[in-house]
């Protein structure tokens, strides 16, 4: 209000202030003429008041737009620019890949001990490759001397191996060859025998072919198969052909349930002093099924042998039944079951683990019938795993070795039981294991046998127990121990007079040590020792083994 009425009196005052001008113009001045005193008077009494606006609150309202439909026409150019003007100078990030660590593929070591003994062995691979695995093996290990005389021994062997893959097929196969020498030491030390009679030579050869399709993990069908021929030759013109197939196929009818199918086949001809030969088949179908912790295993094994010995059973039907129950997830698993099998036997097989064996023997195929087993496995923490399982086993032509007849004593025959050989066994293992470096374990075996007609189980022991380690000291030092407990047998020797005895041979006690040093990783040395114990004992009736051998030498890897 204050500066309206400021204007209000500037306006008037400069009014006032042209008028006497304007006169004065029109007049004009003179000397007569005078401003004559006025007394100008201004009144601030008008007060200026403004009308109340009225305040609009509501918002503005816009209604959208009408959607109407139109065709919209896209048009792209595709823009190049000529290769050499691109400048890329960014860096991609990657994760930096572990380095393989260098993998030798072959090695050599060869050693010297007591006993005349001498060892080699060489192995021989291809480095890592995506398309073939094959590799060459020989080894040798000899004697001259034994724990009495005329005891030398010697096996050599050499074999080749090779695998090629081919998309999700592997095809592969073996070559092998053995020779073992050894001598019928069981004589009476007081005869006088030329050595060369006591000498028995066994030359085995091995041809074998596989394939499987087991790295298909899309396909529902899993198959294996292998086919081969075994061949066996020794001293006493004994020959034997064994050929042999197989198939396992398991196909997958859901997540829970499979079908399996195993097939072998084969066919054995030996020829000595008789020509005969032994066909052999069996199948096993079975359906898996689980059931959250339940597992079930339903099927059969039938089974047809070509023996005669003992009035063989021709034709066989075992049931295939398992259940497995996860009492503890990942820690506790029960089992049972009831099965039985055919076993093949065959002169290759057992002149491996008898070498004493007498020639022109009469080989019965091993009929398990009935059985009824039942156990346990789990883990008790990371390290510790055990097992333990027993098992009711019935048994038809299950073989014995005894000391043959007459001037033929330092020999072995196969003897069989003239009825069911009943076996209660009882199996049971602790392991702790604790990554690479330290493994200490220990297992046991006990079997009670209820022969029919022979008075003992001739050279089957009951029980065999076995404690072993191993321990990795800072990859330098590598330790290996095995402490071994095998119960006495028996074995029934015949005189020249016709008169006989049954002997029981000694209990084992038996430690042996390996110890190797690694200078790096391509040379090492090793010391091996055996029975360290030094305890004289038979494992076979007439049959002394050496004392405390040592073997030392050296590996080089390449």
């Amino acid at each position: 209000m204050r500066n309206t009425a400021r204007l209000a009196g500037i306006s008037a005052l400069f009014l006032v202030g042209l008028l006497p001008a304007a006169q004065a113009q029109q007049t004009g001045w003179g000397e007569g003429n005078k401003l004559e005193s006025t007394e100008i008077v201004v009144e601030k009494n008008r007060v200026i008041e403004l009308p109340e606006a009225n305040r609009n609150f509501e918002k503005f309202r816009i209604d959208p737009p009408q959607l109407q439909d139109r065709n919209v026409t896209y048009r792209f150019n595709e823009y190049r620019l000529p290769e050499h003007f691109i400048n890329l100078p960014m860096r991609v990030l990657t994760i930096r890949q572990e380095e393989l660590s260098k993998l030798y593929g072959n090695y050599v070591k060869g050693g010297f001990g007591n006993y005349g003994t001498v060892y080699a062995r060489g192995y021989f691979h291809n480095k890592r490759s995506d398309k073939a695995s094959f590799g060459a093996e020989v080894g040798h290990l000899s004697s001259a001397n034994g724990p009495v005389e005329n005891s030398g021994a010697a096996s050599s062997f050499l074999q080749a191996h090779g695998d090629m893959y081919q998309g999700n097929l592997t095809f592969g196969g073996r070559l092998r060859y053995e020779r073992d020498m050894r001598h019928f030491y069981g004589y009476d030390q007081s005869q006088e025998i030329t050595p060369d009679t006591l000498k028995q030579i066994y030359n085995r050869f091995a041809v074998e072919g596989h394939f499987n399709n087991l790295i298909d993990v899309k396909s529902g069908l899993k198959y294996e198969g292998k086919v081969g021929l075994h061949y066996t030759g020794d001293n006493y013109n004994a020959k034997e052909t064994h050929l042999f197939a197989g198939a396992k196929t398991s196909y997958n009818l859901s997540k829970e349930s499979n079908i399996l199918v195993d097939i072998d086949l084969a066919y054995t001809n030996l020829e000595g002093l008789e020509k005969h030969g032994r066909g052999f088949f069996k199948v096993r179908p079975a359906y898996t099924r689980q059931l959250d912790k339940l597992g079930l295993v339903l099927g059969a094994t039938i089974a047809y042998t070509g023996d005669t010995i003992n009035d063989a059973r021709k034709f066989n039907v075992y049931p295939a039944l398992e259940a497995t129950f996860q009492a503890i997830e990942n820690k506790l698993v029960l089992f049972a079951g009831a099965g039985g099998d055919l076993q093949r036997t065959t002169l290759y097989s057992l002149s491996q683990e008898n070498p004493f064996l007498n020639h022109n023997q009469y080989i019965a195929d091993v009929n398990k019938g009935l059985e009824f087993y039942g156990g346990v496995n789990g883990s008790i923490g990371r390290f510790v795993s055990f097992t333990g399982r027993v098992a009711h086993q019935s048994y038809r032509n299950l073989y014995f070795y005894n000391n043959a007849f007459g001037r033929d004593s330092a020999k072995f025959d196969l003897v069989y039981d003239d009825g069911v050989t009943k076996v209660l066994n009882i199996f049971g293992q602790l392991t702790f294991n604790q990554s690479e470096d330290l493994r200490i374990g220990i297992k046991a075996e006990s079997n009670s046998y209820s022969t029919a007609s022979l008075e003992e189980p001739y050279h089957r022991p009951e029980m065999v127990v076995t404690a072993f380690g191993s321990y990795n000291l800072y990859n330098k030092i590598l330790l290996n121990t095995e402490l071994y407990y095998i119960s006495s047998s028996f074995g029934r020797i015949f005189r020249e007079d016709g008169t006989s005895a049954l002997r029981e041979t000694d209990s084992v006690i038996d430690l042996n040590l390996k110890a190797d040093y690694r200078f790096s990783p391509r040379f090492s040395v090793f010391l091996m020792g055996n029975n360290l114990l030094s305890n004289k004992y038979q494992r076979l009736v007439n049959y002394p083994t050496q004392g405390i051998s040592v073997l030392g030498g050296a590996t080089y890897s390449f």
